[in-house]
């Protein structure tokens, strides 16, 4: 009996090992089908998964296409690198190097200025505002012009210094500064203004402008809103702040000092420069920007330099047009409109910064009196006068015989009208009617 079971566990362990044997060959056989159908599920994977990159890396491309359709719309001003820092420091070196060697040649050495007076001021029909002529003054060093040129000297050191500290002064600031130089202090401040202003003269035969100096004006510009990004970096920083100017609520955009290292970005089509706050807040209020697709500046009176600049910086980098719109008398004709335009004749040697040739004149004019019925004032003896001083001396006003006639005109009404007298049929009359109807003549606006 004990054979019979050691006979039957040597059988049964003989059909155990030959199960493994059969077990093992069935999965040396299987192996390379579930390696292959691995394989295939794999790559069935890795084709999902670059069909699925595809389709992202398409989806991203066309959002980049339509970002960069949507980027072309908008027009683009981008500040340059400020290389004419540079310049400025060289050519007030050169200047001073010249001195110099005249002094050290035994020479007397002299400085040349443009005479800034009307007599030396010519209309460019071709550029499109005053030149200055080549008349000229020498200011030679003696004896008696010893502290005159010693003090013009220094000017143009404490300007070099500005640029090379990335900073500024005003003509206050530059007129207390002059304390310090000991018998070229200057005694009122009129006497250091006089000499920036030649120094900026002789400089501006060369491009280069007073605020390009680092002397900067006391007051601020004028006020700004609509479709228009500022685009702001920090004086010390760097730091880029992106100012929207449509986000001000019923406030707006404050026009800086000086506005060389600004760039824009903008949709708009036009630049709308306002004579008087009242209209400019009305039309900010109601956001007429956003109905007209445009930027609303405001010039409060005689527009500053600021506001002159960033006009034409900012129309020149974004090819923008502009209108204007002021009151219908000699003085906003002859002092606004003119001033912003061309320039001015004690200041022509300024022009080719601050004019902006391309303004064209929107309103109020002698005929939107008649066609409006608007309420007038009479003209008063100075306004005449200085009507008739226009057409009789100026060069803008007798080079457009548009400008003559409507000069005319408006002296043989006797009479002058505001911008805000269309309030007269009611408050926003302006915005509904008549900025509406006069955008659509766009061609019959004076030159």
């Amino acid at each position: 009996m004990a054979a019979r079971k050691k006979a039957g566990a040597r059988k049964a362990s003989a059909k155990k090992g030959a199960r493994k044997k059969k077990a093992a060959a069935s999965r040396k056989k299987a192996a390379p089908r579930k390696k292959a159908a691995a394989k295939k599920a794999n790559t069935k994977k890795a084709g999902r998964k670059k069909s699925a990159r595809k389709k992202a890396g398409r989806k991203k491309a066309g959002r980049k296409k339509a970002g960069r359709k949507k980027q072309a719309a908008k027009k683009t001003s981008r500040g340059k690198p400020r290389v004419k820092d540079s310049k400025t420091v060289g050519l007030i070196v050169d200047a001073a190097q010249g001195i110099k060697k005249d002094i050290l040649r035994t020479r007397k050495p002299d400085l040349e200025f443009p005479i800034r007076s009307l007599g030396n001021v010519s209309y460019s029909e071709k550029k499109g505002y005053f030149e200055i002529g080549k008349q000229t003054k020498t200011r030679t060093l003696t004896v008696n012009t010893v502290r005159g040129f010693a003090q013009t000297l220094r000017l143009m050191g404490l300007s070099k210094d500005l640029i090379e500290a990335n900073d500024f002064a005003t003509k206050r600031d530059a007129y207390y500064q002059s304390k310090n130089w000991e018998s070229a202090k200057f005694d009122d401040q009129s006497e250091s203004d006089t000499v920036m202003d030649d120094i900026e003269a002789m400089f501006s035969m060369q491009g280069v402008s007073r605020e390009e100096l680092r002397y900067v004006p006391d007051e601020h510009g004028g006020a700004v809103a609509g479709r228009l990004t500022v685009i702001d970096p920090d004086l010390e920083t760097g730091r880029v702040e992106r100012i929207d100017c449509t986000r001000f609520g019923s406030g707006a955009y404050s026009i800086p000092s000086t506005v060389e290292h600004l760039s824009f970005e903008t949709d708009a089509k036009f630049i709308l420069a306002i004579e008087t706050g009242g209209i400019f807040q009305r039309l900010q209020s109601h956001k007429f920007w956003q109905r007209a697709n445009c930027i609303l500046v405001s010039l409060a009176g005689v527009p500053t330099r600021s506001t002159r600049r960033f006009i034409r910086k900012l129309s020149d980098e974004c090819n923008l047009a502009v209108f204007a719109f002021v009151d219908c008398d000699p003085y906003g004709f002859s002092n606004i409109y003119r001033t912003l335009k061309v320039g001015s004749g004690n200041a022509a040697h300024i022009s080719q910064f601050f004019s902006v040739p391309q303004t064209r004149y929107l309103g109020v004019t002698p005929q939107d009196i008649i066609d409006y019925e608007l309420p007038t004032h009479p003209l008063l003896d100075v306004d005449i006068k200085r009507a008739k001083d226009a057409l009789k001396n100026d060069p803008f006003f007798k080079a457009h015989k548009p400008w003559k006639k409507a000069i005319e005109q408006l002296v043989s009404m006797g009479v002058r009208a505001e911008q805000q007298s269309l309030a007269m049929w009611g408050l926003n009359y302006v915005i509904d009617e008549y900025l509406p109807a006069k955008l659509k003549r766009v061609k019959d606006f004076l030159p």
